[in-house]
């Protein structure tokens, strides 16, 4: 495993990818995707990364894990494919973007137009098996894309991250909340939305610190 394909983040990671643990993990993932139905296809597992470059990032969303239903993951965080019907998250989303900036939900459930303007949709954990929400965490994937976040923070400023529920707001502490602009609510989950998450306007909230910043605004 490597970040051939996107190589601005080779370069802020190389420390990273030279360490034991990541060579453990890149053994575990490659076993796992030989023996076991493993998702996203191995060619997207870095396709934050290879679809958002480190200069480019103006707004951070983190997920928890990918998708672990069949043909739903596709290497960007709350993303399916286009014509996979969007999850219950995902549509949550899009509810809260209608609420938030008065935009109708998109045809399809890709995020892919996101990332091509400087969103990185991260998950902390990159791999999971079919089936089986939360089987890859705990192998190496956290402390990877923890050190993703943390380059960020140390080389770049006046980056939004957009953090929903408990887990993703941890990442908190590896941000400059000085330099940069932390918008946290509840998950967008069916489970939670109601509890912070519709009205937390977090769309909006990211333009405007983008336009107080000299930045242009995401079209979400």
């Amino acid at each position: 495993m490597d970040l051939q394909q996107a190589p601005s983040w080779r370069d802020a990671l190389s420390e990273e990818c030279n360490k034991s643990y990541f060579a453990n993990l890149s053994d575990f993932v490659q076993a796992e995707y030989a023996r076991a139905d493993v998702f996203p296809p191995a060619a997207e597992i870095f396709k934050a990364f290879e679809r958002c470059a480190f200069d480019d990032v103006r707004v951070v969303i983190l997920g928890q894990d990918p998708y672990h239903g069949p043909g739903q993951a596709n290497g960007l965080c709350f993303s399916v494919r286009e014509g996979v019907r969007p999850p219950p998250s995902l549509v949550n989303i899009f509810k809260e973007i209608e609420n938030d900036l008065g935009k109708a939900p998109p045809p399809h459930g890709s995020l892919e137009r996101w990332a091509e303007q400087g969103v990185l949709l991260l998950n902390a954990t990159l791999t999971v098996r079919a089936n089986e929400a939360g089987s890859h965490q705990k192998k190496g994937w956290e402390k990877f894309t923890d050190a993703a976040i943390r380059r960020l923070s140390e080389r770049r400023r006046h980056i939004v991250y957009i953090l929903w529920g408990a887990y993703a707001q941890k990442k908190a502490a590896f941000v400059d909340e000085s330099e940069n602009c932390i918008i946290a609510s509840a998950h967008p989950s069916p489970l939670s939305a109601r509890r912070g998450f519709f009205g937390s306007a977090p769309f909006s909230r990211a333009n405007d610190y983008l336009s107080e910043t000299d930045q242009a605004p995401i079209d979400w």
